[in-house]
């Protein structure tokens, strides 16, 4: 090996054959296809006119089934949250499902599913979880209401009846978008069996949904979870999911409740618990704009009156609008209250702090309430009086407390505060909680983790001195936070706790960290600071501003305020309580730290106006920063002013110092650091003004200038006085170069033709460019060629669209309510007075609460037509009068049906059953419901029943009574007297004035002989006189046939299931049917006598002779004379032949000869048989011998005219030859 590196063979590239070819074609940018038309156009010709068309029909009418019907996008800007239903049979992974996405979403795990369940999934995107039953109620409300359908299936069991159910109810109110998950796919071994099933699920689902459906895999589970990547897969589809607005959900309010609160008065409820309740219920409002004071109805409970609505701040809010791709963790909200997440909730009148007792006991360190004064308020246990007599007072901070019996004396004892001894079990000892002092803890919001934050607690609890066991909770907590911080500063990162420097020269001015976002509301500079620290790396958040309330930041800072000798150790501002020291400084600590308690809830309405004062004071004047000096009052009085030699007022606001670069740096207060009366600071922020220049592009005064010259003259149009701006004259004037101060008339002159030329060329300039507009708009309309009706109608929508948009655009929420109402994506709390009290008492959050708004006509009860078909599933007829449940609109109620059909002449005919595989019509009494609504229909909704549970489905026609649904009356009638064709008729009526009312009706008899009635007789009651076509018989039977209106029954009896106790909201049971009746009775139907089948016994008829006129006999020919038709008479005797009685002789020689004859006609028989085979037999031989001789003769007549012709030719070749000659 002499250094040389062994070549490797080079890879040979193809030269020929189709990949080489495709790969020149594409270096050479052309395409066989566009050579080949150029080389052979006849060959891409058309063929066919009449194929060409109907290629070109088939390609339009496919791009046209894939258009829709464009609607006006009506969504607002910020959209509500997407409903997502997860539905299917019991024990199928609808809440692992569930679960699984809130997890990926959210990055939160969430144990019971109850209620809706909102998350955040996008910047844009918010989406509701639901979870459907197999209750079919839940089923029908929540299929009104989902945008998306999650449809888990087993695969290893199949499609289950519940699957088909949700589906049919989808298709009858609106079908929203659907996608199938198949589960339990683990079950299967064999992968030839799962992909067989795979594909049949797959394509009976598209059969049912629509072709190409989507279907999901989840495979199988890990830990009692599915796959992770399979979950955030089925998450970017939903993430990334448009959706169709539906008919009913675009044009009625709704809202899916998420919480529920009552409201009702205590002592009412003491006095009378089955009272009405006043309850408030949250939630997103959905689908079109809501108006106070309207009428809705709750699917489950009934209609009602809205008392008030109100919108509050979204609490999952969506958020801010940045350029970022992903969301951080803090963004990532869930909130479900119903499911117990989202502990501190606002309300327009209170903050609900939700509290688990099971915490409480356990875990009392970690779920404190985030505020002192509602902890105080939970642990008070003593009335008013007791916590008077027990007060004591503080004249000023450091002194000694003084208890009302004792006024005179100083009490350095711990009397005076309630206790409570509570044993700790984290540090293992017993710890005295005082009564009136409300624990604080600081939960770090987005920080490190809880278990972190326990050990410090405990650290610091054990290095706390044995003395200090008799302060407040309160104080402990916040001095162990200082030590703590001041001993871990150095490893902490240091957003996570400032460091403080105690008992030096330097001010150290603490931060207030809030528990909870819900506690402190948070100012624009801190979202901005904490964005920045969650780029970087997690930090706690800033400090709250100074909202002007009494916060826990303020009280706070009156503690620190009050023992400056521990935490403001600044020798500049020192207070009074420093100068009056007298005892030893732990003794002084303890004895401040007992009166914080109480010092909290002193002077709050004090504490909030100069908070409010001192916010103000901070604010610096922008009036004397831009405009220059302002006149103000100056105050000289000194910082601290004596009272009588031995107080001293202490002035917060004045001496507290701020600095810029302290540890809470995010309160920024500008007169500190700066000072604004500097030529240089204020040129620094000069053109942060409208006054300052903006941009390199942009100077105010510049753009000033220009405005003046655009719009400086003008006319008042209603005095008529025409108003010249002088200073665009002088800049003008300026540009020209002449002085804008001279009175010359030639100058003025000019200065006219100059502005009058300047004017022409702009408008002259405005004409082109308009004209350029016009031209390059019908160049692109013109070339694009394109555009159809459709393009249009879509164009003209989104400009209505933008037109609806831009109509409120930048009005307040509170303006916009008052004029459009509610609109769709709002937060809104609804106030509903008079709930039945079982509604509240019964509440169960797995079952969905549903506000669907009503129109003013929907409220309205009446007479409703429907088109009707029983569904092809269902195993049973349907029976008119029995009660249904329909479900219609928002509403589930009972009713009586009508069944009847429309006749060729129009009328509708009563049925006594539904038709099977065809449609009929319906009649019903119940609420006004728009036409073209569907609906479907149950027997009934208790329980869970084997079979198919839908009825029947159909759609809303008519609001009216209009159709007058008839059914047949057949009456009868038998006639007592007999004139050749005219009868009187008794038993069809009873009184003259019934027959009055049917004269001249037809009637009919049995035999089919038609008549009319003529008039009533007198007597007996009801008969009448009727002429027929024929003489009827005293055995006839006359029938009148009519119709007879039928009244539909006025039954509305709606589906109260919310309204049963918990656990037995699926057993709701309204009326009976007469079968249900009757079997749960145990009453046996007894039919009609008259109604059953018998057999039909006639007896015989004997009829007249037929008697025929002489005149008429002579008349008939001589066959129908009637003569003929005359029977025999009887034989005379004495030509009847008598009978012969034979001797026994006789009889024997008889039965000889007789028997002698049966043997001869046997024998005959026989021989006659046997002379026909023979005869068939010779006749088979004569036949071969015909046809062999018709054969001979055949073959001999063949070789004749053989001979013949050829004689023929012969002559005739022979005569040929011899005329050639002759010529």
């Amino acid at each position: 090996m002499d250094g040389k590196v062994k070549e490797q063979k080079r890879h040979q590239q193809k030269q020929s054959g189709p990949q080489a070819e495709r790969k020149k074609l594409k270096k050479q940018g052309g395409s066989r296809e566009e050579d080949a038309r150029k080389r052979n156009p006849k060959a891409f010709a058309v063929q066919s006119a009449v194929r060409m068309a109907k290629t070109f029909h088939r390609s339009q009418d496919i791009k046209m089934k894939k258009h829709h019907i464009p609607l006006v996008d009506r969504t607002p800007l910020e959209p509500p949250p997407i409903v997502i239903v997860v539905v299917g049979p019991p024990k199928v992974g609808k809440s692992t499902l569930i679960r699984c996405l809130i997890k990926n979403f959210a990055r939160q795990k969430l144990g019971d599913i109850c209620g809706p369940v909102t998350i955040i999934s996008g910047k844009k995107r918010r989406l509701t979880f639901m979870e459907c039953s197999n209750d079919i109620n839940t089923m029908i409300d929540l299929a009104k209401v989902a945008d998306l359908v999650l449809m888990l299936i087993d695969a290893s069991f199949g499609f289950e009846m519940e699957t088909f159910e949700f589906l049919n109810i989808c298709q009858v109110h609106g079908f929203p978008r659907i996608m199938g998950v198949l589960t339990h796919l683990d079950s299967f071994k064999d992968n030839k069996a799962l992909r067989k099933t795979k594909k049949n699920l797959k394509h009976r689902f598209w059969t049912e949904v629509y072709q190409g459906a989507k279907l999901f895999y989840l495979s199988g589970m890990v830990y009692g979870e599915y796959q992770a990547q399979e979950v955030k897969n089925l998450g970017r589809f939903i993430s990334v999911m448009k959706f169709r607005p539906l008919v009913w959900q675009t044009s009625h309010p709704y809202v899916l409740v998420d919480r529920m609160e009552d409201l009702t008065d205590p002592d009412r409820l003491r006095t009378d618990p089955k009272c009405d309740r006043t309850v408030s219920l949250y939630g997103y409002l959905r689908g079109t704009y809501l108006k106070n004071k309207g009428q809705v109805h709750i699917p489950g409970v009934g209609d009602f009156q809205v008392g008030d609505v109100n919108f509050l701040p979204d609490p999952c809010a969506l958020p801010a609008a940045q350029k970022k791709r992903a969301l951080n963790e803090k963004e990532r909200m869930l909130y479900a209250p119903m499911a117990g997440v989202g502990g501190v909730v606002y309300d327009k009148d209170a903050v609900y702090i939700d509290l688990p007792a099971s915490h409480v006991d356990q875990q009392q360190d970690e779920v404190r309430p985030n505020t002192e004064l509602v902890q105080s308020l939970i642990d008070t246990h003593a009335t008013l009086d007791e916590k008077m007599a027990a007060s004591k007072v503080s004249l000023f901070s450091g002194s000694a407390t003084l208890e009302p019996a004792e006024v005179e004396e100083q009490s350095g004892e711990e009397g005076g505060l309630g206790e409570k001894c509570v044993w700790d079990p984290t540090t293992q000892r017993k710890r005295r909680k005082v009564v009136f002092t409300g624990e604080e803890e600081e939960e770090e919001d987005g920080s490190g983790s809880s278990d972190d934050e326990d050990g410090d607690s405990e650290d610091s609890d054990q290095e706390q001195d044995d003395d200090e066991e008799n302060l407040s909770t309160y104080l402990k907590e916040a001095r162990a936070g200082c030590d703590e911080t001041e001993k871990t500063v150095a490893d902490a990162p240091p957003v996570k706790r400032p460091k403080l420097d105690v008992g030096k020269g330097e001010s150290a001015e603490v931060p207030v960290f809030a528990d909870s976002e819900d506690d402190l509301e948070m100012s624009e500079e801190e979202e901005e600071e904490e964005e920045e620290e969650e780029s970087g790396e997690e930090g706690e958040a800033g400090r709250a501003g100074d909202s002007g309330h009494c916060s826990e930041e303020e009280e706070s800072e009156d503690c620190k305020e009050g023992s400056e000798g521990e935490l403001e150790g600044t020798g500049e501002a020192a207070d009074a309580t420093m100068e009056e020291q007298t005892a030893s400084k732990s003794m002084e600590e303890e004895e401040e730290e007992e009166g914080v308690g109480l010092r909290w809830k002193e002077g709050l309405r004090q504490k909030a106006s100069d908070a409010f004062l001192r916010q103000q004071q901070a604010v610096p004047n922008l009036r004397k920063l831009v405009y220059g000096s302002v006149v103000q009052a100056d105050d000289s009085e000194d910082e601290e002013q004596e009272l009588g030699g031995l107080f001293r007022v202490s002035r917060p606001q004045t001496s507290k110092k701020y600095q810029a670069n302290a540890v809470d740096s995010s309160r920024f207060h500008p007169d500190t650091s700066h000072q604004w009366d500097q030529e240089e600071m204020l040129n620094s922020i000069r053109d942060c003004f409208v006054t300052g220049k903006w941009d390199e592009s942009q100077d105010a005064a510049t753009l000033l200038k220009e405005d003046e010259e655009l719009y400086g003259d003008f006319e008042d149009l209603e005095t008529g006085e025409v108003h010249k701006n002088p200073t665009g004259k002088q800049n003008r004037a300026e540009q020209n170069g002449e002085n804008p101060d001279s009175d010359d008339d030639d100058d003025d002159e000019h200065e006219e033709t100059v502005v009058k030329v300047d004017d022409d060329e702009l408008q002259k300039n405005k004409r082109l460019e308009k004209k350029q507009r016009l031209k390059e708009r019908f160049n692109s309309e013109y070339d694009g060629g394109d555009a159809t009706y459709f393009d249009d109608l879509k164009e003209e929508l989104q400009k209505q669209a933008e037109l609806n948009r831009a109509e409120f655009d930048g009005v307040d929420d509170e303006t916009r309510v008052q004029y459009e109402g509610f609109r769709p994506g709002m937060y809104v709390r609804l106030e509903i007075p008079s709930l039945p009290c079982e509604f509240v008492t019964n509440f169960d959050p797995h079952y969905p609460i549903i506000l669907g708004g009503l129109s003013s006509a929907e409220g309205n009860v009446g007479y409703l037509q429907m088109r009707l078909k029983k569904h092809r599933w269902y195993n049973r007829i349907l029976k008119t009068r029995d009660p249904l449940i329909l479900s219609l609109g928002w509403r589930r109620f009972q009713t009586i049906p009508l069944y009847h059909i429309e006749d060729h002449n129009g009328r509708h005919r009563l049925l006594k059953y539904t038709p099977q595989h065809m449609h009929c019509g319906a009649s019903i009494w119940g609420p006004v419901t728009p036409q073209g609504t569907g609906f479907l229909a149950v027997q009934t909704v208790a329980g869970a029943k084997a079979n198919f549970r839908i009825a029947a489905t159909g759609v809303i026609l008519d609001l009216d009574k209009s159709v007058t649904v008839v059914k047949k009356l057949k009456l009868i009638g038998y006639p007592y007297k007999i004139f050749k064709n005219t009868s009187f008729i008794k038993g069809m009526f009873n009184t003259v004035l019934e027959v009055a009312k049917f004269e001249g009706a037809s009637v009919r008899t049995v035999s089919g002989v038609r008549g009319m009635i003529k008039k009533a007789l007198s007597t007996p009651e009801g008969a009448f006189r009727a002429s027929f076509e024929d003489r009827l018989l005293m055995s006839d039977v006359v029938f009148l046939r009519s119709w007879f209106p039928v009244s539909v029954p006025q039954l509305y009896n709606p589906v109260t299931s919310l309204l049963l106790p918990v656990g037995q909201k699926d057993s709701w049971a309204g009326m009976r049917t007469l079968g249900q009746l009757k079997h749960d009775l145990g009453i046996r139907y007894m039919p009609n006598v008259d109604s059953l089948y018998k057999p039909v016994v006639r007896t015989k008829r004997q009829f007249n002779r037929l008697h025929i006129p002489k005149e008429l006999q002579k008349a008939l020919p001589f066959k129908s004379k009637p003569k003929l038709q005359q029977p025999k008479g009887k034989t005379p005797r004495d030509l009847q032949r008598p009978s012969v009685i034979r001797e026994p002789h006789e009889k024997k020689v008889a039965a000889l000869l007789h028997a002698l004859s049966t043997v001869h006609n046997f024998k005959r028989k026989k021989a006659h048989q046997v002379q026909h085979a023979k005869h068939k037999q010779f006749l088979q031989q004569k036949g071969k011998q015909e046809e062999a001789k018709l054969k001979r003769q055949k073959e001999s007549r063949k070789k004749l005219y053989r001979v013949m012709g050829q004689e023929d030719k012969r002559k005739q070749r022979s005569s040929l030859k011899g005329a050639s000659k002759d010529d």
